[in-house]
């Protein structure tokens, strides 16, 4: 997991923690896309938490069916204490949790977004 979550360049790097079974996860990721697709410089990976044997019959056809055009990778790692460590001392594991980060500076997000707006001003103050 560790180098998806360094840079050594300026533009926005966006991670996103989420589940098909995490029904506010589930909710936002049209917003995520809508403001990636509206920010292309903004790189944006999701990070599924399902269950690896999900893959095939579960969550490839959810990506298809809902139009998910971002990277997505599985995080299979079950040492769950170990890598939410790594990531963010203080992230309880909890999902959806976000975050946007560049070479200079991390904003870590335990919460859901509530629209595209909500998502374009976290990424808005990110610049600030």
């Amino acid at each position: 997991m560790q180098p998806y979550l360094e840079t050594e360049d300026d533009r926005i790097h966006v991670v996103n923690f989420w589940a098909m079974w995490c029904a506010p996860c589930v909710a936002e990721l049209p917003y995520l896309q809508q403001v990636a697709s509206q920010n292309p410089d903004i790189d944006m990976l999701l990070v599924s938490m399902d269950f690896t044997n999900d893959v095939e019959t579960s969550l490839k056809p959810f990506l298809k069916d809902n139009n998910i055009k971002s990277r997505v990778i599985l995080m299979d790692d079950p040492d769950a204490n170990y890598w939410i460590n790594q990531i963010d001392p203080s992230w309880s594991g909890a999902i959806p949790f976000t975050i946007i980060f560049n070479k200079d500076k991390r904003l870590y997000l335990e919460q859901s977004f509530e629209n595209a707006e909500d998502f374009q001003n976290q990424i808005n103050q990110f610049y600030n």
